[in-house]
């Protein structure tokens, strides 16, 4: 059996549920299926998010349920295996439900890739953080790591010296010689430490982050690293679907317009799904202004039907 929506949301982290507030509010039939699995689980707390800074992200997630159900939206855990379109949207299911729609909003995310150094993952959103911005001010004048990736790592390293004074940069698996000469002196004007060599794994004590070992076995007193993971965007459905692609160096994510609205119509994007940068509070921001638009266009399609009638 088949079910009809008039808006699926496919995502129910805060772009998806501030999509689906929206169309709740605008008396729209919507389902949100969210397979459980947001980006910032690891993290303890999310912070920048004007109200709720220092609100640990399960919360977040569940006053936001919370707040869709109260108009009327149905939430299931479930996961979106297929897509196709006609002249509506048909979303297979993992549950071997089909559901369908007029429009759909692709808010799945992305999945962060370390780097495969042992007993890096099991310390990821705790003591070894990806962004200053959403942890810096917790482990501010602390003795920072940064572990290099690729030579765009300089970015980050120089980042965080913005929250302590005492940064070291492992290069590990880049070359000295990969380093431009402005690199080199932005690096030394912010007092960041450079040090080569391979990373082969992290010195913990009681439970926290203490030290970096180096493949040579030299170990660099450290109480905080940061990595850049390679990002994976989940952009399966958008391809399933037809929606043009463009490559950025963080992955390929869907061309949309200023609204969300990607080249495939009725087909969009919201949060992680559209770029790799979405903060909390940005991507909650891009899932209102996708519910807000996609209202307007359905009222629209309908008035111009009633029209011609």
């Amino acid at each position: 059996m088949t079910e009809t929506y008039e808006v699926i949301v496919i995502g129910g982290g805060a772009a998806g549920l501030s999509a689906a507030l929206v169309l709740g509010r605008a008396r729209r039939r919507t389902l949100v299926v969210d397979a459980g699995e947001p980006r910032n689980a690891p993290a303890a707390h999310m912070q920048g998010y004007l109200s709720r800074d220092g609100m640990p992200p399960a919360e977040f997630l569940a006053v936001g349920r919370a707040e869709i159900t109260r108009y009327g939206v149905e939430l299931v855990r479930d996961r979106a295996v297929d897509a196709s379109k006609d002249d509506g949207f048909a979303v297979a299911l993992d549950s071997g439900r089909t559901v369908r729609a007029r429009a759909l909003v692709v808010a799945t995310g992305l999945t962060d890739e370390l780097p495969r150094v042992p007993g890096l993952a099991g310390r990821f959103g705790r003591d070894v953080l990806h962004c200053p911005y959403c942890h810096g001010w917790e482990v501010r004048d602390r003795p920072f790591g940064v572990l290099a990736t690729t030579a765009m790592s300089v970015h980050q390293a120089l980042m965080v010296s913005q929250w302590s004074k005492d940064v070291t940069f492992f290069l590990h698996t880049v070359a000295e010689d990969e380093l431009s000469d402005d690199d080199l002196r932005r690096l030394a004007a912010a007092g960041v430490e450079v040090v080569p060599g391979e990373v082969a794994g992290l010195v913990v004590e009681e439970d926290r982050l203490t030290g970096v070992r180096l493949a040579d076995g030299s170990t660099h007193e450290r109480s905080v690293l940061f990595v850049a993971p390679r990002a994976v965007p989940h952009n399966d459905l958008f391809l399933r679907l037809g929606a043009e692609l463009r490559e950025t160096p963080f992955g390929a994510y869907p061309v949309i317009d200023e609204r969300g609205l990607t080249t495939v119509p009725g087909l969009w994007a919201a949060g992680n799904a559209s770029g790799f940068a979405e903060q909390v509070v940005n991507a909650a921001s891009r899932g209102y202004r996708a519910g807000a638009a996609i209202n307007g266009e359905l009222l629209m399609a309908d008035l111009d039907a009633a029209v011609r009638s």
